[in-house]
């Protein structure tokens, strides 16, 4: 042993009180024995492993003949990526064990009920527990009204007496874990479902704006999560849960407008397992990307002078409204058309109004937000984890597109608009690295990017046409 460990044992305390606190403050070359991968682990994190690996291993015996190579490889790599999550984040291992169960419970159901190809898809209208909860439909919709009873619960935190305040906020994490929960179920459910209809449907359910928005929802949330235990702060969830209830409100009208929870064979231009890590990938980006736009509402909020939220935050909607309005009354227009900007004037006109209420209310919705640091950091963690994210789906869009049009790009509307986010994060990045950017513009920048990737990600398909037709509105 050499003299330098010798002298800090000798220094050492003897009692047991002050020991802890010695070895967290000595430093980490000198400590012996600290907790590794593997030998820190507990019981529960080995019990963990065993049932990620069994389940993986009926998956994989069980519907091997509906998997390509492709698909079999990823779930090889998929295996010991969730056994390392679940050992880094431990809420994800009950997470896990609980959406594995139920969605081998209504696989269950439904091959109680068999038809001349497997599963009787009409069972979903027969059996209680896939009528009311367990079927892909029905666990979407237990979403949805769960993510609404979050941002409830979220929302009634900051106006609750001092002590109550956290208990609504506690509730509203419960029931954002469940909003992810059934997510995941009816994900998984859908999955299964759709290789019920027939030979060469079955896909995983990420391949129209329905699924998704799905996907959007729980990835979203479970970063919000994620984070809120990582800066140990609920103050925010009332702030990102409303950009999650936003997604919610458009697949709601969505699926009644467009009748899109129904299952349709992929596209010939989607039949290739680069959809199946691109689209993932992708909203990786967009869900970070929205975080932090909710974070930089907040931080405005609680930060930037009054005028320039009356401007920025209701002034800017408003202007909208009229455009549209003059665009409405100015001009010969299709019936259609014309519910349209009804429809969107009607809409910026209630963001106009959430926007006045909450700079009017901005004292007691910013009262117990986090230091102007740790929303500065939570803003940065977020960009640089979907600028990462949307950087690597970019790439892979350019493989698939090569595969898939003959070019790996083409300036393609979206292809276009990606790239335009991408530089606009990416500029964003460098003058936080470079130049030290901080606080009200970062903010805001950041709150603007939000309106940049959400017509990248939608208003290219309403407004646009080009070879991502097939995802248009």
């Amino acid at each position: 042993m050499n003299t330098t460990t010798t002298a800090v044992e000798s220094r050492m305390p003897t009692d047991p009180s002050t020991l802890e606190s010695t070895l967290a403050a000595a430093p980490r070359s000198l400590l012996i024995g600290k907790r590794g991968w593997y030998n820190g682990r507990d019981m529960v994190d080995w019990i963990f492993a065993a049932l990620v690996l069994l389940g993986a291993g009926f998956a994989f015996t069980r519907y091997q003949g509906s998997m390509d190579v492709y698909e079999k490889g990823i779930l090889i790599c998929a295996t010991p990526a969730l056994i390392a999550l679940g050992w880094f984040w431990r809420p994800l291992r009950l997470l896990c064990v609980v959406v594995g169960a139920a969605s081998l419970l209504a696989i269950q159901l439904y091959l109680r009920q068999t038809d001349s190809f497997g599963a009787d898809l009409a069972a979903a209208d027969k059996v209680f527990f896939l009528k009311y909860m367990l079927s892909s439909q029905s666990a979407i919709l237990w979403m949805s009204v769960l993510v609404y009873m979050s941002t409830l619960f979220y929302w009634l935190g900051f106006f609750k007496r001092e002590g109550a305040h956290s208990a609504a906020e506690a509730i509203g994490t419960r029931l954002a874990w469940g909003a992810v929960g059934m997510a995941l179920i009816g994900t998984m459910v859908r999955w299964f479902e759709s290789h019920q209809i027939g030979p060469d449907i079955g896909h995983i359910p990420v391949s129209n704006l329905y699924e998704v928005f799905v996907l959007f929802t729980w990835l979203t949330t479970l970063m919000y999560l994620y984070y809120e235990q990582r800066f140990r702060t609920r103050a925010l969830g009332a702030y990102v849960m409303l950009v999650v209830s936003a997604a919610v409100s458009f697949l709601l009208w969505y699926t009644v407008a467009r009748e899109a929870h129904e299952i349709q064979p992929l596209v010939p231009a989607l039949q290739s397992w680069w959809m199946k890590i691109h689209v993932p990938a992708n909203f990786i980006g967009y869900g970070s990307f929205s975080l932090a736009a909710m974070v930089a509402l907040a931080t405005l909020l609680k930060t930037a002078p009054p005028r320039s939220l009356v401007i920025g935050l209701i002034g800017v909607p408003v202007g909208l409204v009229v455009i549209l309005l003059g665009f409405r009354f100015g001009a010969t227009l299709t019936p259609e058309t014309t519910a349209g900007l009804d429809g969107w004037a009607g809409k910026m006109a209630g963001l106009a109004v959430f926007l006045a209420l909450s700079v009017a209310l901005r004292a007691p919705l910013t009262a117990r937000l986090p230091a102007l640091e740790t929303l500065d950091d939570l803003m940065y963690k977020s960009i640089a984890l979907g600028f990462a994210f949307f950087t690597v789906a970019t790439i892979l869009g350019a493989f698939w597109a090569a595969e898939a049009w003959g070019g790996y790009w083409s300036w393609d509307p979206k292809e276009t608009w990606a790239l335009i986010v991408w530089l606009n994060y990416a500029a964003w990045l460098h003058m936080r690295l470079m130049k030290g950017l901080r606080g009200v513009v970062s903010s805001w920048w950041a709150l603007i990017g939000l309106l940049v990737t959400t017509f990248a990600f939608l208003g290219v398909n309403m407004f646009l046409s080009g070879l991502h037709s097939y995802g248009t509105l």
